[in-house]
């Protein structure tokens, strides 16, 4: 899936978020849509999209499978598709929609932040998703979230979304307040994606090899070949 452009992210955002916190009025009218993507609070950065160019994220979001369209009422209506498009849990998604919604935050944060969403039991638990998260095989898609650098003088690190990559993350105003955790700015955020990216094909390199060697144990098996025998002598 390509990355996506904020005010698709956002659009997403709303939709997972209202068909949890506003189930009663869910799918949502694009009137509705408009107001929770603009809404001031629990919003980072604050919006002022207009409805044109919400019906074009949505157009957008719909070709990508990630939103629905729903009619046979007076009023067209709206609803997300993202957990089973991406093949994630419903965890991992109030997760990565929160930090769509809300900007960069500790884990801490994050289950504060999600509770609406999922009730997570403790900080751990957060982070064993996030962690799955920046760590997602490329086949998959690759890192969803990264964990940035600690801002001087903050006790814990944030996390970001890469929904909209890492460059995202340079324009954002949200990323201000720790900014200078970054060194030269672009290139060390793009180095930060390219090594979850890394970590990622790692670990995966790390499972074929353990499958490789499974198999080749299996074979001296069938063979009746001691494993330390040597096959020239």
């Amino acid at each position: 899936m390509r990355q996506l452009t904020s005010l698709e992210a956002r659009v997403l955002g709303v939709l997972f978020e209202k068909a949890l916190t506003v189930p009663d009025s869910y799918p949502l009218s694009m009137n509705t849509v408009v107001l929770a993507c603009n809404q001031k609070t629990a919003r980072d950065p604050v919006m002022n999209a207009s409805e044109a160019d919400v019906q074009t994220a949505l157009e957008a979001l719909k070709a990508l499978n990630l939103v629905f369209e729903r009619s046979g009422s007076r009023v067209t209506k709206y609803e997300h598709n993202i957990a089973r498009t991406m093949g994630l849990p419903s965890q991992s998604v109030a997760l990565l929609v929160t930090l769509i919604l809300r900007g960069p935050q500790t884990s801490a944060e994050l289950r504060g932040g999600s509770e609406r969403l999922h009730r997570f039991a403790d900080v751990s638990s957060v982070d064993g998703f996030l962690v799955e998260l920046a760590e997602r095989s490329e086949d998959k898609g690759g890192p969803l979230v990264v964990k940035l650098p600690r801002a001087p003088g903050a006790r814990e690190a944030r996390w970001a979304h890469l929904m909209c990559g890492a460059d995202s993350l340079l324009a954002s105003g949200s990323t201000s307040s720790f900014a200078s955790a970054f060194g030269e700015g672009e290139e060390d955020l793009v180095a930060i994606s390219e090594l979850a990216a890394f970590k990622a094909r790692q670990a995966e390199m790390t499972d074929e090899i353990q499958n490789l060697r499974a198999l080749v144990e299996r074979l001296y098996a069938e063979l009746g070949i001691a494993q330390n025998a040597n096959p020239s002598g």
